[in-house]
């Protein structure tokens, strides 16, 4: 492979019509506001996994918990672990850790742990199960995942997901979750996305509602039993380090405004993903990428920020009034037809468009899996039909969703049992009856595959800092099929990281800090400076403008589709942005209480970071594979098309400071049992 050597800058290839390209002539992006180039990155030393052993997969999970050092329940007691986040991953990982006995301070800005966005995953969880008798396996969840991310996970990591999955399942029932159930007791399942069985367990349409709410019985009982100790309406704003190691937070009291400091023995962060740095998403208006990022800053290393996942079945856009998108669950695509008119510019109403006239384009385009294609293979398909002209709505911005069929076949009820909630959210939001009418959908961002870098441990690059989750990179490559998010934040909270965190704490517990120590009024007064210097822009205009025009900025050119002139486009947009961010925004109001304001331009101001970072990663990896698609690198049938021989690896990012280019580490991915090939769902 030509790639830069150690300190020299970033290379990419030119642009270009056809499939495999390695990195090959300079690329230098200029600001507006700038007399030279943008240096994009430098190439550092390769990075590894040293945790997962090697020998046969399917017992490496088995070997790494037995090797990994024990904490005798005595010591327990005497260590502190700080969760940060109390969604799926975040709510178990403390509640499991209090069970066991640790120390356990739970942090979350929202005014209960039950309010994270985990509440909002409405299909289903996968789980290897095989009660449908039609062929499933943990060797098949294993290979399904590793194929839907389009090659580009550890093996290794998701073999462990898919064994756990039985055991979430179990964990689950006996907390009372209400699964459906099938006429003779037994739990029902369904399909999903990228799958040919039926392995997606599901509570109607809300199903993270009623997993969530079995973590947080759980994370109450050991609140009540006084091994959890719970900090709503706190938000983490830096990452404290201690001789190399992660020993605790600086938190701001979202109530009060006040900053305070916490040590731990070990942090985790389970803090969800950054899709809202597109301001349009799926996700709440409050989930951000800050506790991340400020780690990111202190050292632990960022991979795949351009691994970001479109899903295909959101409402569309209706207005620019709009500042979040709603999802409409994939478990709709179970019974619904995906079509659009044959005809371009037929705004027929669509029970006046015959059935010869509709292209049902899914299951034209992919007959084996047919409307059940993975997100990122629907999205396109979606926006591709809507480019030439076909699309639905006032906008031209969507596709139906149709479920007359189903209820032809099924009737009435059994369609309303499976999905009536979804279908009474979509009038409530649209005005339109499903029952009656197709559904109008299209593609909008959800899901980040990318994030921290983390070992087999789960842990990052700075020593005792673990991040579980959304937070993390490191189970889905390059797409996460659906039905995939809630199984993995569960496996990382109920039994995964509380096996692999003891061999860290084992050394524990380490050297107690306080307030005065260097690094921690380091870390606060970075925190204080920081929002002081916000709020002394006094500027012209509000945080949402900005958030919203940047957000604009990556839909445009790292959304869909991305383009080396598009990605070079958005890099010098970005950073001429964020300087006009830091002279022109407007923060009323003081720190000293509850500003909303306040805590929105925090935020954003770390999203500009994040937003070039994605962009530098789009940008260098000048492949298509999964979520990242670049146009110029795609088969004859317009499929994405991978470079194994040149981007067959994580890219992880180094941060060396906000006007400094990033340093790449590259860890090499190595497949023994599921080997690499065109990635195919005809």
């Amino acid at each position: 492979m030509n790639s830069p050597r150690p300190g020299q800058r970033g290379e990419f290839a030119p642009t270009s019509t056809s499939g495999h390209h390695g990195p090959q002539g300079e690329v230098e992006t200029a600001p507006p506001n700038s007399s030279g180039g943008l240096d994009l990155f430098t190439l550092g030393e390769p990075i590894a996994d040293t945790k997962a052993p090697d020998g046969p997969i399917e017992t490496r999970w088995q070997r790494r918990r037995f090797d990994a050092k024990l904490v005798n329940p005595a010591n327990r007691r005497k260590l502190t672990v700080i969760v940060v986040g109390t969604g799926l991953a975040g709510g178990s990982a403390a509640a499991t850790l209090g069970e066991q006995g640790y120390r356990v301070r739970s942090y979350c800005y929202q005014d209960s742990p039950r309010r994270a966005h985990s509440i909002a995953a409405q299909g289903g969880i996968n789980a290897a199960k095989n009660y449908r008798n039609d062929g499933d396996s943990i060797q098949r969840l294993f290979y399904d995942t590793v194929k839907g991310g389009d090659f580009r996970s550890r093996e290794s990591n998701v073999r462990r997901l898919a064994e756990v999955s039985v055991e979430i399942i179990d964990q689950a029932v006996a907390q009372g979750v209400p699964f459906a159930r099938e006429y003779g007791g037994l739990l029902d399942t369904r399909s999903f996305g990228g799958a040919q069985v039926q392995r997606t367990f599901y509570a109607r349409g809300q199903t993270g509602q009623q997993l969530l709410l079995g973590a947080y019985q759980a994370l109450e009982r050991q609140i009540g039993q006084g091994r959890v100790e719970m900090h709503s309406r706190h938000e983490m704003l830096e990452l404290i380090v201690v001789d190399g190691r992660a020993r605790g937070i600086v938190v701001r009291d979202l109530v009060t405004g006040e900053i305070g400091c916490d040590f731990a023995d070990a942090v985790v962060l389970a803090s969800g993903g950054y899709g809202n740095v597109f301001y349009l998403s799926t996700n709440a208006k409050g989930c951000n990428v800050t506790a991340t990022w400020r780690a990111h800053r202190k050292g632990a290393l960022f991979a795949n920020p351009c691994y970001t996942q479109i899903h295909p079945t959101c409402i569309p856009v209706s207005g620019d009034h709009q500042s979040k998108l709603t999802l409409m669950s994939e478990s709709l695509r179970n019974d619904g037809r995906v079509w659009v008119p044959k005809a371009a510019g037929d705004d027929r109403p669509p029970r006046q468009i015959p059935e010869d006239e509709r292209d049902y384009f899914l299951e034209r385009m992919y007959p084996s899996f047919g409307n059940l294609v993975p997100r990122d293979i629907a999205s396109r398909a979606a926006k591709n039909v809507c480019d030439s002209g076909r699309g639905v709505g006032q906008t031209g911005l969507g596709v139906y969703l149709d479920f007359a069929d189903a209820i032809d076949r099924l009737g009435r009820s059994t369609i309303a049992d499976r999905y009536g909630n979804l279908f009474e959210m979509y009038q409530r939001i649209t005005g339109e009856d499903p029952y009656e009418v197709p559904m109008r959908i299209y593609p909008a961002v959800h899901y980040t595959m990318g994030g921290l870098w983390v070992d087999y441990d789960l842990q990052a690059t700075i020593p005792g800092l673990f991040v579980i989750g959304e937070a993390n990179f490191s189970d889905h490559g390059a797409n996460r099929l659906g039905a995939s998010a809630l199984m993995q934040g569960l496996a990382d909270g109920y039994f995964v990281l509380p096996s692999t965190i003891a061999d860290y704490l084992a050394a524990g517990p380490f050297e107690a800090l306080t307030d005065e120590h260097p690094e921690v009024v380091a870390a606060r007064d970075d925190v204080t400076d920081r929002l002081s210097r916000l709020l002394a822009c006094q500027g012209d205009r509000t945080v949402d403008s900005f958030h919203r025009e940047l957000g604009q900025i990556m839909w445009d050119h790292c959304g869909m589709e991305r383009t080396d002139a598009g990605l070079r486009k958005a890099l010098a947009e970005i950073r001429a942005l964020r300087d006009q961010f830091w002279q022109r925004v407007k923060v009323p109001g003081d720190g000293e209480g509850l500003n909303q304001a306040l805590e929105k331009a925090g935020r954003v101001a770390d999203f500009f970071e994040l937003a070039e970072l994605m962009c530098v990663d789009a940008l260098h990896r000048t492949e298509s594979a999964g979520g990242h698609f670049r146009a110029e690198s795609q088969t004859p049938e317009g499929e994405a098309q991978r470079d194994d021989d040149h981007f067959s690896y994580v890219a992880a990012w180094e941060f060396t400071g906000a006007d400094q280019p990033p340093v790449l580490h590259r860890e090499d991915l190595h497949f023994e049992y599921v080997h690499p090939t065109q990635r195919s769902y005809k």
